[in-house]
């Protein structure tokens, strides 16, 4: 029951991890209930009005391709306010200066009625709305251009221009309306969402035409509010564009404000230049822009209002604005604000996939514990029911026709089953014990002794075949709550690992970004991935100079200095830019390098060995050797030892434990088959910061570490794995230095000179006598010697794998560049 509630809880956990990331970017902002309430009838006054003030706009006296396109887009996106949208566009349209609400009330009703039609063909999606538009506005103008001015082609040349212009405006609003949902996902808004909101705005602006306060043209104070906030979030390059959009856009509702285009442009892109002064200088910027311009529209007067509507327009920016700027800035690429609200959308999202790994891992390491205990509760209990098993069916099969029967398990119970158990002990010992072996007390306890025995020979052999298969269950059991520990473990480190990632790095961004722009090389992009000491990475993209090689010259020694350890290329990679750049990773340079050899020989001078080897990086600092040797020689000891090391690489690779690994390997080797096949497993760790080397020697010989005149020998008696389901896995610890080499060998070397030499001494004197240090040399010359030494014949697989430890010389020095100072490194999270 326990185990199917801890798989009950795994999937409970799964399904909240799915259901939490696929909700995560609309829930993260939900606040309490009735501030959504409020937030929504905000964003619905303020759609209403853009409605009213739509419905107003013109296009030269003439057309009035706003208010449809706006309504039709609002009723696939708020259809909650499609009754308010659609009552203020046409209010908007009674009040216009055209005065046309049955036109724009007819090309609602047009709309909907082919709306319905298409739901009637299930044909409902957004991407239908600009061709429904278009034909309703076609439609509904071309009618009241036949019935007002006759047949001719000006009113047909005028409905398709309406049709085409609400047709494009559609297209607009749908990019641009979702801007203003109250829970937007999106943390950035793309260029042409950019440019649809200014047009649309602009629009909403046209709605004014005509509305003055004290001579200040409402329409002119909103244009200039809108550039002046824009110019504050983006810069120069959005403060001239709005400036461009809005001039043509209000151009087209009144011919005599085309010269809006330019002063409005040049007021952007001069209040966009002064953007990191703050709001006081953006706003001289389009003041000076716009009172430069100002003198070449007309006449003094013309200037005076100019300069008032522009100073209005200030004032309003400097009392309201703030907010609003701020507001924006999330959305405009490019800006500090986006930059940082992409940052804290990631850490939240890798805080969430943390938090949920850890629950997983904790899932994990409780399915194991299950595991575990059912495993030692089965192994206590399955000897006494056995026991009683095996009691009973003696008894039923020899005793229930007994006259004695009752006489033996009723008033002598106790000594019938101290008989049972000592003749069932016997047939342990010997399961070929017969009548002469029979005690005299057990002939005189029991009438039908040889009956019973033949019988409990006969279950013993059940009984042994029933235990192999609970073994089996129970070695499995094992490894899977091994396994399960493993990923947990996993699954921890890896949750530690995201926490890491998510730490805030721009300031040290930015400081190796001016280091390299002082140094004059063209660098992209920096991200700084890691900052901890001994494991920092660093990815910069940055354009190749061809045949000077910057990234391993300048720098990855630059790097070095600011941080106060080696730095080294790690990787580089051409990008898909067209002007050539690479993305080049930097990370720490380990203190240690390991350089190996290898030399191999299989039995008799065949071409295929039982012995297997490998030698990598793990990828955490740390340096793997490892040698195995299969039982026996041939293809079928090559498999067995092969699989061995293909296992034990994935798991340490994989980051598990290096005892839990080992356990791993020996559980499956025990369980694929069913005949008696083990491997020996001879593993060295080498930390390549420190040094240090552990050493796990599974059923394998001694090794030996050669530095200088001394050899020392590295042994440990453990089984090899594939023999017991539980194997003790002994750790030998010890420190290398520069220069040291490592000889690891299967016995095939170590057992060459037989048993009548000491072995350990033969292999030291023979070690020592090889002066060369390069590993492959090294090894060479050992086989050789080996084989030399036996007179050629080879009566075993032999195996020599050796490694030298050398302190890393990087290929390029450090250098200190004036004014650069050190990055201050932040604190690791744990």
């Amino acid at each position: 029951m326990e185990k199917t509630n801890l798989f009950h809880r795994c999937g409970v956990e799964l399904n909240r991890s799915i259901q939490s990331l696929s909700q995560f970017g609309g829930s993260h902002a939900k606040g309490n209930k009735w501030l959504q309430v409020l937030s929504l009838r905000k964003w619905g006054m303020l759609l209403t009005v853009m409605a009213f003030l739509l419905g107003r706009a013109s296009i030269l006296d003439q057309l009035s391709p706003f208010a449809l396109a706006y309504f039709a887009v609002i009723y696939y996106m708020r259809k909650d306010l499609v009754v308010w949208v659609g009552v203020a566009a046409a209010i908007g349209s009674f009040m216009s200066p055209l005065s046309q609400p049955v036109s724009v009330l007819s090309e609602m009703f047009v709309f909907l009625l082919l709306q319905k039609a298409m739901e009637k063909f299930e044909q409902t999606e957004l991407s239908y709305v600009p061709f429904l538009v278009g034909a309703s506005t076609f439609l509904v103008q071309l009618f009241i251009g036949l019935v007002s001015a006759g047949t001719g082609w000006f009113p047909i040349i005028m409905s398709v221009i309406d049709g085409l212009l609400a047709t494009t405006l559609s297209l607009i609003f749908i990019q641009a309306l979702p801007i203003f949902a109250p829970a937007r996902k999106s943390i950035h808004l793309k260029n042409e969402e950019i440019v649809c909101l200014i047009i649309l705005l602009a629009s909403v602006m046209t709605g004014t035409v005509g509305w003055e306060i004290g001579g200040v043209s409402i329409q002119h104070l909103l244009s200039r509010y809108l550039v002046l906030i824009f110019a504050l979030a983006g810069g120069a390059p959005l403060g001239a564009s709005v400036g461009v959009v809005a001039g043509m856009i209000l151009s087209l509702a009144d011919a005599n404000a085309v010269y809006q285009i330019s002063l409005l442009a040049f007021s952007g892109l001069l209040a966009g230049l002064m953007k990191d002064g703050g709001k006081m200088p953006v706003v001289l910027g389009m003041l000076l822009g716009s009172s430069i311009l100002s003198f070449y529209i007309g006449d003094q007067s013309a200037i005076l209002i100019s300069v008032w509507e522009s100073a209005a327009a200030a004032v309003l920016f400097l009392i309201s604005g703030g907010g609003l700027v701020r507001a924006l800035s999330h959305y405009v690429p490019g800006t500090q604000e986006n930059l940082n609200s992409q940052y804290e959308y990631a850490k939240r999202i890798r805080d969430i996939t943390a938090s949920r790994v850890e629950r997983f891992s904790d899932v994990f390491r409780q399915l194991s514990r299950s595991f575990t205990q059912l495993a030692v509760e089965d192994s206590k209990e399955q000897r006494s029911a056995d026991k009683e098993h095996f009691m009973q069916s003696i008894a039923q099969k020899a005793c229930t026709s007994c006259f004695r029967s009752k006489t033996c398990w009723n008033e002598q119970f106790l000594e019938t089953q101290r008989t049972l158990t000592e003749m069932m002990t016997a047939i342990e010992h010997n399961s070929k014990l017969d009548k002469r072996d029979l005690r005299p007390e057990w002939r005189h306890a029991c009438k039908k002794t040889e009956q019973v025995l033949n019988l409990m020979k006969e279950q013993y052999g059940l009984y042994r075949n029933d235990l192999h298969w609970k073994q089996q269950i129970m070695e499995s059991r094992q490894l899977v709550a091994d396994q399960l520990v493993g990923v947990s473990q996993v699954m921890e480190d890896l949750a530690n690992e995201i926490k890491r990632e998510g730490q805030q790095l721009y300031m040290q961004e930015e400081q190796i970004r001016s280091a390299l722009n002082e140094l004059g090389l063209a660098v992209y992009s920096i991200d700084v991935i890691n900052l901890e000491e001994g494991n920092v990475e660093i990815e910069i993209v940055h354009r190749y100079t061809r045949g000077f090689d910057e990234c391993r010259k300048i720098i990855a020694p630059l790097l070095s200095d600011i941080l106060g350890e080696t730095i080294t290329v790690k990787k580089e990679q051409v990008t898909e830019r067209e002007d050539g750049s690479g993305l080049v990773t930097f990370g720490s340079a380990k203190e240690y390098e390991v350089e190996t050899g290898v030399a191999t020989a299989a039995k008799g001078g065949g071409l295929l060995s039982g012995d297997s080897y490998t030698s990598l990086e793990l990828g955490n600092g740390k340096f793997a050797v490892a040698l195995s040797d299969g039982m026996g020689n041939g293809e079928r000891a090559r498999q067995e030892s092969s699989t061995a090391l293909d296992i034990l690489q994935k798991l340490l690779q994989s980051g598990m434990n290096e005892k839990l690994a080992i356990k791993s390997v020996n559980s499956v080797l025990l369980l694929r088959s069913l005949d008696e096949i083990y491997a020996t497993v001879d593993l060295a760790i080498i930390d390549l910061y420190s040094a240090h080397t552990t050493f796990m020697k599974i059923g394998s010989i001694p090794s030996f570490i050669k530095r200088g005149s001394e050899v020392i020998p590295i042994s440990a008696s453990n089984l090899p794995v594939g023999i017991l389901s539980e194997i003790d896995v002994d750790l030998v610890a010890l420190q290398l230095q520069p220069g040291d080499i490592l000889i690891m060998m299967t016995d095939g070397i170590y057992d060459a000179p037989g048993h009548a030499v000491n072995k350990e001494l033969w292999l030291k004197r023979l070690i020592l006598e090889i002066s060369t240090e390069d590993p492959q040399e090294f090894a060479d010359c050992l086989l050789e010697r080996v084989v030399r030494y036996q007179q050629g014949q080879i009566d075993d697989d032999m195996t020599v794998i050796v490694s030298c430890v050398t302190r890393y010389q990087p290929e390029w020095s450090t250098f200190r560049w004036p004014g650069i100072h050190r990055i201050e490194r932040p604190k690791i999270v744990s």
